[in-house]
């Protein structure tokens, strides 16, 4: 007969597991061997997808910002370009939003890279 293990720290151990795998479908959420395979496989998607989001965000940012600015006469690369030799720091993010929500203050800024890129 096999000798069986059951100290309070590995039933602790166990229970974290389990009480993570909540919400999971069928044994994924009961059995603690595969609790703990669905478990770990969560952590390294939320570990890759933490990275991704930024990715994706930049990406949302850029097209915004290319969107607006073909909506002023430029491109991205040229509004870009032209705000770097402006002397405008203005972050992507920021960009996004003036383009999505102050469409006044967007214009108003192409205009800048407009005039820096024709001097």
């Amino acid at each position: 007969m096999p000798r069986v293990k059951s100290t309070p720290v590995t039933k602790r151990r166990r229970k974290k597991i389990i009480k993570l795998a909540k919400g999971y479908y069928g044994s994924k959420r009961t059995l603690y061997k595969v609790a703990n395979q669905a478990v770990m496989k969560s952590w390294m998607y939320a570990y890759r997808d933490r990275r991704n989001k930024k990715r994706e965000f930049r990406k949302l940012w850029i097209t915004r910002i290319n969107a607006a600015a073909r909506l002023n006469g430029l491109s991205y690369s040229r509004l870009m370009h032209g705000l770097k030799l402006a002397e405008i720091e203005v972050n992507r993010k920021m960009l996004a939003d003036l383009a999505v929500n102050d469409s006044q203050a967007f214009t108003q800024l192409s205009d800048l890279a407009k005039k820096a890129i024709t001097k």
